[in-house]
């Protein structure tokens, strides 16, 4: 691989990272001489794909299967990298799924399967990478795939709203709790970005246009714009940036009117 190898024996877990944010930060912090760990949770061809990717470019890559809100799943997945690559240095919570449903017509199902994906899972995986990098006893850095609804409103989304408007205390609290140990907890929050997730959008002129009215940018931002923040995070060059959130969204916070 070539440019810079910041990430020089360094390893990470991605979580949902078979496709989108996910598969871009993946392939970013290889591309940087992290040996990384591919979770996906059932799309095991995509993943592989992935660590295909990787390892053809020179990388390090192994793919595990875990669904990040199952804690026998979870601690699996650390022992497998651990197994497999020596230590871990850096987990980064990106697995997320959102349901757009009005409130009023919103399931218990509904409800339990976003905050236990989008927000009992960082719990999880938080928990069992730092026990492991506090055994380890080095630095470690976890970084957190917010959004900028853990501060703005999105009708249709209470669920993914309360999940991220969750991970922005549980990033603040835990970076408190973690930061003895050496480990810097961040959150990273997208704004609009070209992935699967956004295709009925970016596929609709009329609504592209009027999510792009909505940038200051005046564009819809990349999945590799997000790994590059991360990949900084995950750095040495990050070691000093704990407790808080980094907005990546093009202004869009600033200026959003009913998005």
């Amino acid at each position: 691989m070539s440019g810079a190898k910041d990430l020089q024996g360094k390893v990470a877990i991605i979580t949902g990272a078979s496709s989108g944010i996910g598969e871009a930060i993946a392939v970013e912090l290889a591309a940087q001489g992290a040996a990384v760990v591919v979770n996906y949770h059932s799309e095991e061809d995509e993943a592989n794909a992935v660590v295909g990717r990787i390892k053809q470019a020179g990388g390090q890559a192994l793919a595990v299967q875990a669904n990040v809100a199952h804690q026998d799943d979870v601690n699996r997945m650390v022992q497998q990298t651990v197994s497999q690559f020596g230590h871990i240095d850096v987990l980064v919570n990106n697995a997320g799924v959102e349901k757009s449903t009005p409130f009023l017509e919103k399931t218990l199902d509904e409800w339990n399967l976003v905050i236990g994906v989008d927000l009992t899972g960082p719990f999880l995986c938080t928990q069992a990478a730092a026990r492991q990098m506090v055994k380890e006893g080095h630095r470690g850095t976890i970084v957190n795939i917010s959004s900028v609804h853990e501060d703005l409103p999105f009708p249709g989304y209470a669920a993914y709203c309360a999940a991220k408007g969750g991970l922005r205390m549980f990033c603040r609290d835990v970076a408190l709790e973690l930061a003895p140990h050496n480990i810097n907890v961040v959150n990273v929050g997208p704004g609009a970005i070209a992935t699967p997730i956004n295709k009925a959008t970016l596929e609709d002129p009329e609504k592209k246009e009027a999510l792009i009215r909505e940038i200051p940018l005046g564009r819809i931002g990349q999945p590799d714009e997000v790994a590059k923040l991360v990949a900084y995070l995950a750095s040495d060059a990050g070691s000093y940036i704990t407790g808080t959130t980094i907005f990546i969204d093009g202004g869009l916070m600033h200026q959003t009117g009913s998005l």
